[in-house]
């Protein structure tokens, strides 16, 4: 059995598999959450949330056997977001396999739509975002809280703050910084209408297409980024971190290295990231 690759983009730990077909499961492990569920891969099952992007097969398949490995194994039921356009069938495919398997298979499904925030408690928030697929789907924001210095306390001198928090001033503000983005499968239009998607630490975004195997328009075609639209917007990521998912099983792991290190420019190079293949893990 294959683990699940990992890798570290701007101080935070991935642990994903992500094929485009085949099977997309990221998982965020500490915000012990994962985005899409793909077969379930090993150690998935761990995940006691799953925010999922939208139907396709190779994104929610592994959704049963999610929740009943959780049962069999005594884990608390997990808890599901799914886009309110899949709520009602997402519903009856878990009733038709508590039928079949003749078990309970306990979770809470919650619908999500565009524009809705998901308190998380602990000072963390999920936003919901419009992806742009061939498919009705979602991209999800994880915002944290931090505390900075009130902004009109900026000039001050250490000893002038220490003198008005003694006083009984607070000296901080507190206020939410996106931490993670993730688009699911989208063309490259997301990056220019959803400004978190270009200003969160880490982007991690698909990117189906790398060469002249496909083109840029066939890719928007099928509701993919390609490599030449992320290029020709170099000048809009923000992002400390770029972690790029979902590559075409056409290109090898070696393939992906030498074709984004020729094509990315300067700008980017040092920044973006291929999430590993299973086989390089092995």
């Amino acid at each position: 059995m294959t683990s699940m690759p990992e890798i570290e983009v701007a101080g935070i730990q991935v642990r994903a598999i992500s094929v485009a077909g085949m099977q997309t499961c990221i998982q965020i492990p500490s915000w012990k959450l994962a985005f899409d569920i793909g077969r379930c891969p090993p150690g998935a099952a761990s995940v006691p949330r799953v925010f999922f992007t939208h139907g396709h097969v190779d994104h929610m398949g592994g959704v049963v056997h999610h929740v009943a490995t959780r049962a069999l194994v005594g884990m608390s039921p997990p808890e599901y977001f799914v886009p309110r356009e899949y709520f009602d069938g997402f519903q009856r495919l878990l009733d038709v396999w508590r039928d079949l398997d003749g078990s309970d298979l306990p979770c809470t499904v919650r619908a999500v739509a565009p524009g809705d925030r998901i308190e998380l408690g602990k000072g963390r928030h999920v936003d919901v975002f419009r992806s742009v697929h061939r498919a009705p789907t979602v991209g999800y924001a994880l915002h944290r809280a931090v505390r900075r210095l009130r902004p009109d306390w900026s000039g001050l001198s250490s000893e002038e703050i220490a003198r008005r928090a003694r006083s009984g001033e607070r000296p901080h503000v507190q206020e939410y910084r996106p931490e993670v983005v993730f688009c699911g499968d989208t063309t490259i239009d997301v990056v220019e209408r959803v400004a978190v998607v270009r200003e969160a630490k880490l982007l991690i975004l698909e990117a189906t297409f790398l060469d002249d195997r496909v083109s840029p328009e066939r890719a928007r075609e099928t509701g993919h980024v390609h490599l030449d639209d992320l290029v020709a917007r170099a000048d809009l990521f923000e992002n400390e971190g770029i972690l790029l998912t979902h590559f075409s099983a056409r290109y090898s792991p070696r393939q992906v290295q030498n074709i984004l290190a020729s094509k990315l420019p300067e700008s980017l190079r040092e920044r973006t990231f291929a999430l590993p293949s299973a086989e390089q893990v092995r």
